[in-house]
């Protein structure tokens, strides 16, 4: 029972957190999704006309809204882990009844609630610019979800490492936003030479956005099967890494 409401506690906290800071949480990724349309979109995709036999900005705009919720999913819970650990709130936590597992998934559902607010308002913005039929509303919700879940851990892994409040902003710098341009957003990955193709395999984002991308236009560059497959093992990869630090305190208690 106490872990219920453990994790009911966390949950709204993390949720009152996001809608308090609404500007800095939920506004910029509406700015950024609508200058990416007006420059790659409107400017630039009637240049390239079409690409896997819809137009480029029908193309774009799935990849659009996936990297807006891994951005916002994976800060949420890097910058409010690492703050609760800055303030040695985190240690309350951890004296607490509550199971390590409750604390985590405290943490998770508040970058889900920001995740899923950011996916909303980010499809709205792109309506206004480019028209769907949806394919398969259960594989937009399923890839999302599990993609915000999945680097919702990998926030809380990176905040467990971080020292300072710049620490949080290495990983998201030099390793998420490469994966992310590079995980097929503005190209279909079928177009690259055969070795880079290969070297994409490697790149689990290019699973993620090809996946949401069929639920919206019903075509991927990868097998959904292997979308599922990366999905999963990633989560419990993550998940298990989070728990292990959390559960032992590594870099939390004083």
């Amino acid at each position: 029972m106490e872990n219920w409401i453990g994790f009911y506690t966390l949950a709204i906290k993390e949720t009152k957190r996001v809608l308090r800071i609404w500007r800095q949480t939920l506004v910029p990724p509406i700015i950024t999704t609508t200058l990416y349309f007006l420059i790659f979109g409107t400017l630039i995709g009637h240049r390239i006309g079409e690409m896997g036999g819809v137009s480029y900005m029908q193309f774009i705009a799935p990849g659009l809204i996936m990297m807006s919720a891994i951005t916002a999913a994976y800060t949420n819970t890097a910058s409010s882990f690492f703050l609760s650990k800055f303030v040695r709130n985190i240690e309350e936590l951890l004296v607490s009844p509550l199971s390590t597992h409750t604390i985590i998934w405290g943490y998770v559902a508040g970058s889900i609630t920001r995740g899923g607010m950011v996916g909303v308002l980010v499809t709205t913005v792109t309506l206004c610019f480019v028209s769907f039929e949806i394919h398969s509303w259960v594989m937009i919700i399923a890839t999302m979800l599990l993609t915000i879940i999945a680097f919702a851990l990998g926030g809380i892994i990176n905040a467990v490492f971080a020292r300072t409040f710049d620490d949080i902003g290495i990983i998201p710098t030099f390793v998420l936003t490469p994966l992310t341009y590079l995980g097929g957003v503005f190209y279909s990955v079928s177009l690259l030479p055969a070795f880079w193709q290969n070297v994409s395999q490697f790149n689990p984002i290019v699973y993620m956005i090809s996946g949401f991308r069929y639920g919206f236009l019903g075509t991927s560059d990868v097998s959904l099967y292997y979308t599922f497959a990366v999905l999963g093992t990633l989560i419990v990869v993550l998940y298990s890494w989070a728990y292990y630090l959390v559960e032992k305190g590594i870099g939390l208690r004083s």
